[in-house]
């Protein structure tokens, strides 16, 4: 609808009397609204069966639990009459290893030094000789102060009872407690504990409710791919339903519903299945097998459904996925807020300036998933580059050649995300979002407003320069229902003009976030 503007003048020989005046807007009416719940119902058309059919593909592909043709030894569980028991280290000391040669010099070599770790158990008691492995020592070494854990083999070794807290060692070398792992629970926690105050004391609600939605994601991926890889159900299925679950939960919970959601989650999607497909065909034709690994080499032997190139084949899609909610959901946003900041902007120049902000995340982004996996395979990458090969030949050996897969699937599908999410929004934004300006009137329109009113109240016509004395100044601006009032100053007929000589009023804009609409400013004569 066009915006009003009332006008009132009041003088001494005159009643005070009242008008208004429509200046032209973007047209209003049904057009506008039509097109609004057309682009709803195109974005419900494409989401809601989407929907509907992950759902029928995570009942359908829901593992049963069934575990039985598994043979897997728990590293971590001990046999009877063994305890896993946890203390804090004392003293750390170095002395020669039980059960070595007495007497080095006539066998002309030195004799094994072995570290052993004073500890307090923390269920009391004396303390006790741990016994420490020797790359522990070597890597990180163990300190006073540190807690561990450790084995306790003391009950299967009797004759090391009474001197468990002098030697540590049985009959024979074998000692009766043995170092297997620092714990963490403390440091781990704090940093947990920091991560989620700074998220929320920065993001606020969203924050929280970003963190919400992540717990989320991992029970999909705990209680619905892992069982699901370990029974045998199909990867690329099993990867695409619990991704796109996963993004559906996450996307609607941390952002809400709305059209610019909407919009990030089929970006989302479509650089998903893009992902996939780049996968599928990545996996065969790579040959990427996944045996050179030590835990894929122990999958291998556990025996049932499980298959490495299929588990290989689910994580290129999951690896890329919290890149992906990124991109889309930033370059939907900033579609939409180059929108509020010029609702006027040809749909062609919306999408062409959104798509540079675009490349420039896009630049980023491939950086971030090129050094992430860089700093994962850190370790790897150190030893391929001592084996002094031939760098194509290095890059594509089976040590490398997952991680490399990876980073280009993953890159590939989150590139061709940007321009597709911009286009949609911007459909989208030019739909949905006409309707919240439709009643807001153009520059033009406003300033010829102001002139119809300066001359209903017997003045001069402003000139090119903007300013003129002798004039009542005026106050105008867009409110929050998009229409522009105007209040005119009360002013005389004939001789009253005088008495607002020497007032100097001067044009000045505003920005209200969704363009520039001219206000004026008055300042009284000095």
């Amino acid at each position: 609808m066009g915006a009003g503007h009332g006008t009132g003048h009041g003088s001494a020989g005159h009643g005070s009397a009242g008008h208004g005046h429509s200046h032209g807007g973007p047209p209003a009416g049904p057009a506008a609204a039509a097109a609004r719940r057309r682009a709803t119902w195109i974005l419900a058309a494409v989401l809601v069966p989407l929907g509907l059919l992950t759902l029928v593909g995570m009942v359908s592909l829901w593992p049963s639990g069934d575990r039985s043709g598994l043979q897997l030894s728990n590293p971590y569980s001990v046999a009877q009459g063994v305890t896993m028991d946890t203390g804090t280290v004392r003293t750390v000391t170095s002395e020669a290893c039980p059960g070595a040669s007495s007497s080095p010099a006539s066998s002309g070599t030195s004799a094994s030094a072995c570290s052993f770790a004073s500890t307090q158990p923390d269920a009391g008691g004396a303390e006790v000789r741990v016994a420490l492995n020797p790359d522990i020592v070597k890597s990180h070494g163990v300190k006073p102060g540190d807690r561990i854990r450790y084995l306790n083999l003391s009950r299967l070794q009797p004759q090391a009872q009474g001197s468990s807290a002098q030697g540590g060692a049985a009959q024979g070398g074998a000692p009766a407690y043995v170092f297997t792992d620092f714990v963490r629970t403390v440091p781990i926690l704090l940093l947990a504990a920091l991560y989620a105050v700074v998220v929320v004391a920065v993001a606020r609600w969203r924050g929280l409710r970003a963190l919400l939605g992540l717990g989320g994601a991992y029970a999909v991926l705990v209680a619905f791919v892992l069982p699901g890889l370990v029974e045998g159900k199909p990867p690329l299925l099993l990867a695409l339903v619990g991704s796109t679950v996963i993004m559906m939960g996450v996307l609607y919970f941390a952002h809400g519903l709305s059209a610019r959601t909407s919009t990030a989650l089929l970006g989302t999607i479509f650089g998903l299945s893009v992902t996939a497909l780049l996968a599928a065909w990545s996996t065969d034709a790579a040959y990427l097998t996944g045996v050179g690994s030590h835990d894929a080499a122990s999958l291998v032997n556990v025996g049932g459904n499980i298959s490495i190139s299929g588990i290989i084949l689910c994580g290129l899609i999951i690896s890329g996925l919290g890149a992906l909610n990124d991109v889309t959901i930033t370059q939907s946003s900033a579609v939409w807020e180059l929108y509020e900041l010029a609702p006027h902007t040809p749909a062609r120049k919306l999408f062409t300036s959104a798509l540079r902000i675009g490349r420039d995340h896009i630049a980023s982004t491939v950086y971030t998933i090129a050094f992430a996996y860089a700093g994962a395979a850190l370790p790897l990458l150190i030893i391929v580059s001592l084996y002094d090969r031939p760098f194509l030949e290095a890059i594509t050996s089976s040590e490398l050649a997952e991680e490399v897969v990876r980073t280009l699937v993953g890159s590939v599908g989150l590139v061709l995300a940007i321009p597709m999410t911009t286009a949609v929004a911007v459909a989208v934004v030019k739909a949905t979002g006409a309707s919240r300006f439709e009643g807001r009137p153009s520059e033009a329109a406003l300033l010829a407003g102001e002139e119809t009113d300066r001359l209903a109240a017997g003045r001069s016509p402003r000139t090119p320069a903007g300013t003129r004395r002798g004039e009542a100044g005026s106050a105008s601006g867009p409110d929050d229902g998009g229409a522009h009032a105007v209040a005119t100053g009360t002013a005389t007929a004939t001789a009253g003009a005088g008495a607002d000589a020497g007032a100097d009023a001067d044009a000045v804009t505003q920005d209200d976030g969704a363009g520039e609409y001219p206000t004026r400013r008055s300042r009284r004569g000095r």
